[in-house]
């Protein structure tokens, strides 16, 4: 799963986090109550406001539990016991999903 962000920002806020991930800004903030993994900062409205970093984080939780059927258990627990390894094999997933992704582009121009 690729989610579409602008690479030069520096914060996201909830709803375009939410948007890009398809689901509520209520499940984000759900999800940034339970995983200690998610740092977002908070401006003076106190609005949550994500970093890549956390996007990033977030894919992986969104992997975890939306894709891989995780409970929030299971997936705090696969987090904490592995959590750069699961990094790893999460960053491979993605890049190989981006190049099957161009391949298909440029199959479909020839």
């Amino acid at each position: 799963m690729h989610i579409n962000l602008s690479a030069d920002k520096r914060y996201y806020s909830i709803g375009e986090v939410a948007k890009a991930f398809g689901v509520n800004a209520s499940l984000i903030r759900f999800w940034d109550s339970e995983f200690d993994i998610l740092k977002p900062k908070k401006n003076a409205k106190g609005n949550r406001m994500f970093t890549p970093e956390d996007v990033k984080n977030l894919q992986l939780i969104f992997h975890l539990v939306k894709e891989r059927g995780f409970t929030l258990e299971g997936a705090k627990t696969h987090l904490k016991e592995g959590q750069k390894k699961t990094l790893d094999k999460f960053d491979i997933i993605n890049k190989l999903e981006a190049i099957k992704a161009q391949l298909l582009s440029i199959k479909n121009e020839i």
